[in-house]
């Protein structure tokens, strides 16, 4: 048990993403707080859930695309976690990708609001949720029954992800979103498909 917390704690993207975690949330912590600030953690919160679904289902799920290079980008990301899914260097958003993305939310998010307390109290939810999608997505493919009943159905509905039909159970975290886009099914209602292993096998095949 102490193995599996220790390969989530240290792995090296995990340990930088926390380390931007806390240089936010210290620079909050300086400023003057108000009850608004746990409004806009929360916004934080709900915009990682939509950003989840939407980045996994339409960009990690993206048909096999021509070009080498954005192949390469999309097997790292994706493709080769369907191909292994235990594989515990497959299993988290490698740094250069969550660290950028992040960012750029946090960026739109001050150009919008143009107030760096409520941009600072978003991104502390952001990089909360973030942690959130991390480990649910790590328990998720490691020897380990998460103690509550939401936690199992969570695991299963990811386990169904990669073995029964990756065109359905999106959301990691939460199937708040899958829900509202109508992606969250009962297993028996939904068929086998043949390419949940191998996701570049869909140029040949239509969703």
């Amino acid at each position: 048990m102490k193995q599996l917390y220790r390969d989530f704690i240290f792995h090296p993207d995990i340990l930088l993403m926390f380390a931007v975690f806390l240089i936010v949330l210290g620079f909050l912590l300086t400023m003057t707080l108000s009850p608004i600030v746990l409004l806009f953690i929360l916004i934080g919160i709900v915009t990682y859930m939509f950003s989840e679904y939407l980045t996994h289902r339409f960009l990690f799920h993206i048909k096999t695309p021509q070009n080498p290079y954005l192949l390469k980008l999309i097997k790292r990301l994706h493709y080769d976690h369907h191909k292994v899914p235990n594989d515990l260097k497959l299993l988290f958003l490698p740094i250069w990708y969550s660290f950028p993305n992040l960012f750029l939310l946090c960026l739109i998010f001050y150009w919008i609001s143009g107030s760096l307390l409520l941009t600072l109290a978003f991104s502390t939810g952001l990089l909360a949720m973030f942690f959130f999608y991390e480990w649910k997505h790590y328990i998720a493919h490691r020897p380990f029954k998460p103690r509550t009943k939401f936690g199992q159905w969570l695991k299963k509905t990811h386990i169904l992800h990669h073995y029964k039909n990756e065109n359905y159970w999106y959301g990691v975290s939460t199937p708040f979103v899958d829900v509202l886009f109508g992606t969250l099914k009962k297993e028996k209602d939904v068929q086998m498909s043949q390419t949940a292993k191998d996701l570049e096998q869909r140029k040949y095949t239509s969703l």
